[in-house]
């Protein structure tokens, strides 16, 4: 067994030991709304949003941005548990920022084994096992992270299964510092309308 399946489960462990009263906690959101966000280790929407277990809905993915499964989450949220806000949350440093779609098809296509970023640009080797399957995935890559936060909150805004009475907030975390800073943009563009 790994160290890091030991360490895991261990955490359990002592986590069963104190779950108390927390079997009571009900499916819908006690809060009522729903981050969407990345999924870099470097982000704790419990911590920069201040929830408890029960809050709130946390979807995320890589560069938390608006994917077709992403919204799939976030109308689930509204339709069956009652979530009236959702908040897109990107961040500063973003991964997504260090490459495009045809820097990832390549190294798909090169092998299964990671590839690393020596500074500049990512390589990987060519094990033989590559695949051109990943030239055909649109990755959601960015450059500017306040920008990709807009361009998220305008397609859900726009998505016609999201109601026009549901808040959308677009804001950018940022690494250095743990600021929460809504883009004023985003916001405008995912305001509720009656």
């Amino acid at each position: 067994m790994s160290k890091t399946r030991q360490a895991v489960e261990a955490a359990n462990a002592r986590y069963r030991k104190q779950f108390g009263e927390k079997s009571r906690l009900t499916m819908p959101p006690v809060r009522r709304f729903a981050i969407l966000t990345c999924m870099d280790a470097r982000l704790d929407p419990a911590k920069f949003a201040g929830l408890s277990e029960g809050d709130a809905h946390v979807i995320r993915n890589a560069g938390g941005r608006a994917s077709d499964d992403a919204i799939r989450s976030l109308v689930i949220s509204y339709k069956l548990l009652g979530t009236r806000e959702w908040f897109v949350v990107h961040h500063t440093d973003c991964g997504m920022a260090t490459f495009d779609n045809p820097t990832m098809g390549e190294l798909v296509s090169r092998g299964h084994q990671p590839a690393h970023h020596d500074g500049v640009a990512w390589h990987c080797e060519d094990d033989g096992h590559g695949s051109e399957e990943g030239r055909f995935i649109p990755w959601l890559t960015f450059s500017d992270a306040a920008e990709a936060v807009l361009e998220d909150v305008k397609r859900i805004r726009q998505h016609p299964m999201v109601p026009a009475d549901i808040a959308i907030y677009g804001y950018l975390y940022h690494c250095e510092s743990g600021e929460l800073a809504p883009i004023p943009t985003a916001m405008a563009a995912g305001r509720a309308r009656a």
